[in-house]
């Protein structure tokens, strides 16, 4: 059995789109569970109407109050019945054949828990930008090799590349999912999803992208919306509190998701090791002496220990940073 999982939260704009590919599917589902957080707009009177003429039930939840997107999704997933269930968002379009294909890949690889694609990125109007969402994240040839030969693990503390919308997971490993953390920031379900099932080489990739992925400014989390490169100028007129602050944020980012994976009794403690000298490399640029002079020494002892990579894979231009600003 196919379930679908969909929150909705005021996205009447872009919603019927959504289910229509959904109802287009060359192999249908078997449900279509939608839990709604408190829509203030339409959203609830278009899936009804949907609903009405659909050739799968469609089951919709409204909140009794905004749960957000995390706890959410963890709702919706729990209220499907499938063995395998499919996330959906609820501004995007499916390919024709995506259910098939991750539903086909599951059946083929019983060893595997999860499986998520690429996707194309799409404007407010369907129309293409020409590019997908794994050249926007950087998750190129090199990155897919490393994901293949058995270190997902290590391309995900870098950055979550797994997005939501693109990802079906067998039911059974939710147990070992939830509750979803809500406390560390940027660590959504579908970061958090990921990160534990790579631990255990349980989620893979199909590399076609099986979805169109729409960008807009009232998304609630995606692409929408990025900060912009700081440029040479700023990074000497700046207050230097500007730099260092993110750093000290994104350590304690590492820091708290660190504590969480120790906790879990079945993740091995040797696949956390590059994680826990992520953290402490960044807590390290966070604390370089406001003395140039003296910030030489322990930045070149990162960088002959190679923990600028933790970084970037420029590793070089934040080692420099470092020094000069």
């Amino acid at each position: 059995m196919v379930s679908v999982a969909m929150c909705t939260y005021n996205g009447a704009r872009y919603l019927l789109a959504q289910l229509k590919s959904i109802a287009d599917q060359t192999v249908s589902v078997d449900e279509l569970v939608i839990c709604d957080d408190k829509s203030k707009d339409n959203s609830i009177e278009i899936i009804k109407s949907f609903a009405l003429t659909s050739k799968f039930p469609v089951h919709i939840h409204v909140n009794e109050k905004n749960l957000g997107s995390t706890k959410n999704f963890e709702k919706c997933l729990s209220l499907c019945k499938g063995n395998i269930i499919i996330l959906c968002d609820q501004d995007d379009e499916w390919r024709r054949d995506k259910v098939q294909r991750q539903v086909a890949y599951l059946n083929a690889n019983p060893e595997i828990d999860a499986v998520f694609s690429n996707a194309l990125m799409i404007d407010d109007d369907s129309n293409p930008t020409g590019r997908t969402i794994w050249e926007e994240i950087e998750f190129d040839e090199r990155g897919q090799n490393i994901w293949k030969n058995g270190k997902p693990h290590e391309i995900l503390f870098n950055g979550f590349v797994v997005t939501g919308a693109t990802l079906a997971i067998r039911k059974s490993c939710l147990a070992r999912l939830m509750p979803f953390p809500t406390h560390v920031p940027d660590l959504i379900h579908d970061a958090w999803i990921a990160v534990v099932l790579s631990l255990q080489n349980k989620i893979d990739f199909i590399v076609d992208p099986l979805i169109s992925y729409r960008i807009h400014s009232s998304q609630q989390v995606g692409f929408g919306s990025k900060t912009e490169k700081v440029q040479l100028k700023d990074r000497f007129m700046r207050d230097r509190k500007q730099k260092l602050i993110p750093l000290e944020e994104k350590a304690n980012k590492l820091h708290e998701l660190y504590l969480l994976l120790r906790a879990i009794p079945f993740v091995p403690r040797e696949k956390l090791i590059k994680l826990y000298l992520s953290q402490k490399h960044f807590y390290r640029r966070a604390s370089l002496p406001e003395n140039r002079y003296k910030r030489l020494t322990p930045i070149v002892s990162q960088l002959v220990r190679g923990y600028y990579k933790f970084s970037s894979k420029d590793w070089w231009l934040p080692a420099i940073g470092d020094l000069l600003e």
